[in-house]
């Protein structure tokens, strides 16, 4: 059956017709699709979509190395909508090489964003290098912090293993390989070896102190002797800025870089990945950091092996303990 000029034009018509709203359909689809990942997900999951806020990143517990929590950070650094970032701190400290990492991160976030910190009942050594690492420190006036120090501790048990009838032996490559020892006094060139590195650490830890605090070295270096402080003395020796909390950090993010004091103060967290360590682990980590053994389980130990990432020890401390 040969077709009318006109019915080709028609038929013609109703294509593009379908063709149209096939196309509003598809729009229609995705739209929906994004809208519920959105209202499941949160609008912080689709950076370009968030409304415009303040970043606070919590800094709690032992401080280690974090290759989710510096990722955050870069996420945070490229995502538009953050205008500024508080950095809530309640923690004793944790590994030197953990809260030298942490410095690091933040203070490439603070090259691309205002940054202050919130000190709340303790932010002490390690986590005192994360409260420097901001352009303003606000504590309360009870608040716990200073600390700045560096600690390698490690137990002698060979008494211990004398009484059980333990012998330990060991043949090494040098005289300083596997040293201190855990069963044998400590000699002077193992005790030497130990004070340089402790001293190398707190020499960098009492630089960052001066650059970031404005301090002269030999200022800094006085108040580094591992002393804590209260919100109140820190004040007083210029190791923060301001007594308050974070309505006061808030407050200064306005005025001194225009920060809509009525954004939205949104919590930035990393994402949980370790929902198997249990109470057996976190029990296993606690003896070990009480009794001073983490040193001595570093270099492929079983307890490192057994911990989520981030919270293997480190042999050097920066972490304030109470029972000091």
């Amino acid at each position: 059956m040969s077709m009318t000029a006109e019915d080709i034009v028609d038929r013609r018509r109703v294509r593009r017709k379908l063709s149209f709203w096939r196309f509003v359909g598809i729009i229609a689809v995705v739209l929906f699709i994004v809208a519920v990942i959105v209202g499941t997900a949160g609008r912080d999951a689709f950076p370009l979509l968030a409304e415009d806020q303040i970043a606070r990143v919590s800094v709690t517990g032992f401080i280690g190395v974090d290759r989710k929590r510096d990722e955050l950070l870069e996420k945070i650094a490229e995502t538009n909508a953050v205008k500024a970032v508080i950095v809530s701190i309640d923690s004793t400290g944790g590994s030197t090489t953990g809260g030298e990492a942490l410095y690091e991160s933040l203070r490439t976030l603070a090259e691309k964003k205002p940054m202050t910190a919130t000190i709340g009942t303790v932010g002490a050594s390690a986590a005192y290098m994360a409260a420097i690492a901001t352009d303003h420190i606000v504590a309360r006036r009870s608040s716990i912090t200073g600390s700045i120090g560096v600690l390698f501790q490690y137990p002698k048990v060979g008494e211990l293993l004398d009484n059980l009838g333990i012998e330990v032996e060991d043949v090494k490559s040098g005289p300083l390989k596997s040293e201190p020892s855990l069963v044998e006094e400590t000699p002077p060139r193992t005790r030497q070896m130990i004070v340089g590195i402790v001293r190398d650490s707190f020499d960098w830890f009492v630089d960052i102190v001066a650059e970031q605090r404005g301090l002269d070295r030999a200022t800094a270096l006085g108040l580094a002797d591992g002393r804590i402080f209260t919100g109140r003395q820190a004040l007083d020796a210029d190791l923060i800025d301001e007594i308050g909390g974070e309505q006061t950090a808030i407050a200064w993010l306005a005025e001194e870089h225009q920060i809509n004091p009525d954004l939205p103060v949104k919590d930035w967290k990393v994402e949980e990945g370790d929902g198997d360590f249990g109470f057996a682990r976190a029990a296993l980590l606690w003896i070990a950091y009480q009794t001073g053994l983490a040193p001595a389980l570093v270099d492929g130990s079983a307890l490192n092996r057994l911990l989520p990432e981030g919270l293997a020890l480190d042999g050097l401390l920066s972490v304030w303990q109470g029972s000091e």
